[in-house]
């Protein structure tokens, strides 16, 4: 009866794994036909010719496909189908728009983009189960610190756009915050999962109320705050938020008290009026942000012409190719901070919609991850995770809409940028080993009713 019921296992895992990765097939040609197609309308638009490249652009996608197919298939054959390919649709939507500007940042964007896919399978290789993560917390901790100060180190700290936030080292340049900001929520998905009942069960009196013992915060807040205060030493202001904005959806998650979140956005409001005083950068950003036709040729010139762009593309784009912005004279950063402005000129609001609703799929699957997660920690650090990516996306895309200021963050796998890239396929490998564990079958050595009727159905084993 055993091996009936092994059998039995087997053959209901397999039929749940393969429908999982031969969707991820056909949604992975799919995207790779919407960016072949994409490269050829530009050349086609800019040259009157197919591509030079064409030969090996097709071949790199082919590679890239079969390489995610069979990292995937090793490693994770029950994670989510969608994740990975609309993710890489995103970075190969984003390479066109980059090419369209600059090639040489194109090429560099392909080499990235390999960097961050060795990455995406080193981290599943090493992580083979969610929980280990759990036990490094403290060392995640000093090593997501010691990232963040490095760009202080003198000689190796670069200050780039107004914001010191680059390392140098020989020819190599990044952004040791995208690698920091992944460590920390590990951290603080492991600390809330571990004081989780001191930060919810009212222990403490106060007059004739009992309140949550505020001493669990404490290497929490000093964490936290020690961060904030680094990255706002570094002159920027969008990973700083970021980092907020996720603490407070994490220790939300948590406890389920809107207390907290309350207290958190009354201090963010205080922080922000202190900031928007006492920073230059930021007072600046948000004077642009209210009336950037104030200084239309000077500090405003960038969002107003975000603004032209987005006019200028309509409800269906000028057309891959025909586009204004993406010209260096017109909006001189728009590969990375106005990659989104680009995309509503050249693909216009049906294309912009498409973008934010490629994110959001992403985002709906990191947190069926979290609500599928075996553990407490593997289901808030999926929450935390995909918070991360959606809050990032979303500042950026609402910085160029002028919805809210901008904060120099780039949009994830569109905007030029190694470090943001290969941080992110990085956050993209944990998610699918959070998902994969939530997707297999409950481990169980004693045969179930269910099973041995399984067996009978299926005709494993059975007469």
């Amino acid at each position: 009866m055993s091996n009936k019921v092994t059998n039995v296992t087997v053959a209901a895992t397999m039929r749940r794994r393969l429908p999982r990765r031969r969707t991820e097939a056909g949604l992975l040609v799919v995207g790779a036909t919407v960016v072949v197609f994409a490269t050829i309308l530009e050349s086609i638009a800019l040259t009157g010719a197919l591509p030079d490249h064409a030969v090996e652009f097709l071949i790199a996608l082919l590679v890239i496909g079969i390489a995610v197919q069979a990292v995937n298939r090793y490693f994770v054959p029950d994670a989510d189908p969608v994740i990975v390919p609309v993710a890489l649709v995103l970075n190969g939507i984003g390479y066109v728009m980059i090419e369209r500007g600059d090639a040489t940042q194109a090429g560099q964007q392909v080499a990235w983009t390999g960097l961050g896919l060795l990455l995406y399978t080193a981290v599943l290789y090493t992580v083979r189960r969610s929980r280990d993560l759990e036990r490094y917390r403290y060392l995640m901790l000093v090593a997501a610190f010691l990232l963040l100060i490095s760009p202080l180190v003198p000689g190796i700290g670069l200050k780039v756009n107004g914001a010191r936030l680059w390392v140098h080292l020989s020819s190599l340049e990044f952004q040791p915050v995208e690698i920091a900001k992944l460590l920390l929520v590990i951290f603080f998905a492991s600390y809330f999962v571990d004081k989780r009942e001191l930060l919810t069960v009212p222990t403490k009196r106060v007059g004739d109320r009992l309140l949550p013992d505020l001493r669990a915060f404490g290497p929490m807040a000093i964490a936290g705050v020690m961060a904030l205060l680094i990255i706002l030493a570094e002159d920027d202001i969008g990973f700083s938020l970021i980092l907020f904005l996720v603490f407070l959806t994490m220790i939300w998650v948590t406890t389920g008290r809107w207390t907290y979140v309350v207290i958190g956005l009354g201090a963010f409001v205080l922080a922000a009026f202190v900031a928007s005083h006492a920073l230059v950068q930021v007072n600046t950003r948000i004077s642009d942000w209210i009336n950037p036709w104030a200084d239309p040729t000077g500090r405003g010139f960038q969002p107003v012409q975000g603004e032209l762009a987005f006019g200028r593309g309509g409800l269906f784009g000028t057309g891959i190719g025909f586009g204004l912005a993406s010209n260096n004279n017109v909006l001189p950063v728009g590969s990375s901070d106005f990659i989104f402005a680009i995309i509503g000129e050249e693909l216009g609001l049906v294309g912009a919609l498409g973008v934010v609703f490629a994110f959001s799929v992403i985002v709906g699957a990191g947190l069926r991850a979290a609500r599928r997660a075996r553990s407490e920690f593997a289901r808030l650090c999926a929450t935390g995770l995909t918070a991360t990516l959606g809050l990032q996306a979303f500042l950026i895309m609402a910085g160029d809409t002028r919805l809210l200021p901008l904060t120099g963050v780039t949009l994830p796998f569109v905007a030029y940028g190694g470090s943001s890239l290969v941080a992110n396929y990085a956050l993209l490998a944990l998610l699918m080993r959070i998902s994969n564990e939530g997707n297999q079958l409950p481990e169980s050595t004693a045969p179930s009713r269910s099973r041995i009727e399984d067996a009978t159905t299926i005709g494993v084993g059975g007469r």
